[in-house]
């Protein structure tokens, strides 16, 4: 077992109450409470890139963490099985709730992929870090994209034409490859354990990130029903 970083775990936190904020504006939004272009408008599209740019780098770093004294096999098999239910489930949820907009590919099916993925670069962080940059390359050249695999399978799983949420694995791969590159390199020494948050409310930050798939799971549905039910009191 490694041990835990407190930064870490704070950065993650931080990352989740950067969501809850996000998503309760959606909903908001979504119920006509708030009037804003949060999928179009500058300031939101690159609030959500923020949030999953915080959540993509934590995972190529917690990679690095679990995995530097050789991949722990069993490891990645548990949690390879929990992020692929979790994944699962946010993708019957929201057909359920949105089955015209269903998240086939979002963050979670992201993490899980490119928790895989991020394995052979462990450890080698130059070579991390050239594939990042080449990914970063290829993606603002057009010459990555999963756009076409997505247009090819639409027919054959019959995917929505647009999605409440999609994290394609272009080009955000290169954001997890920059934390294993990061913690892979001598950097991470500087910051192991590293500067945190102190008082009550770095505690409380690091508590969230240690549970970021648990409140990930369960905040939508609380904080939409929520909404819902204020929605449906008020009209």
């Amino acid at each position: 077992m490694h041990s835990r970083i407190l930064w870490l775990d704070q950065l993650r936190g931080f990352a989740i109450a950067l969501m809850l904020l996000f998503h309760f504006c959606y909903d908001l939004n979504y119920y006509r409470f708030l009037h804003i272009a949060i999928t179009t408008d500058p300031f939101w599209v690159s609030f959500r890139e923020l949030i999953v740019t915080l959540f993509l780098f934590a995972v190529g770093v917690a990679l690095v963490l679990v995995h530097r004294r050789g991949i722990r096999w069993s490891h990645v098999g548990r949690r390879a099985l929990i992020l692929g239910l979790a994944a699962a489930a946010v993708s019957l949820a929201t057909w359920w709730i949105f089955p015209r907009y269903w998240v086939y590919f979002g963050i979670l099916h992201l993490i899980w992929i490119a928790s895989l993925l991020g394995l052979a670069f462990v450890g080698r962080p130059l070579l991390a870090l050239s594939a990042a940059l080449g990914i970063f390359l290829g993606s603002t050249q057009g010459w990555l994209g999963t756009e076409g695999l997505f247009r090819l399978l639409q027919p054959l799983l019959h995917l929505p034409e647009r999605t409440v949420d999609l994290a394609p694995l272009f080009p955000w791969f290169a954001v997890v490859l920059l934390g294993i590159a990061f913690a892979s390199s001598g950097w991470m020494k500087r910051f192991e354990p590293g500067p945190a948050l102190p008082g009550s409310g770095g505690r409380l930050l690091a508590l969230a990130g240690r549970h970021a798939l648990a409140i990930y799971l369960l905040h939508q549905p609380i904080l939409f029903g929520s909404v819902a039910g204020v929605y449906i009191l008020t009209h």
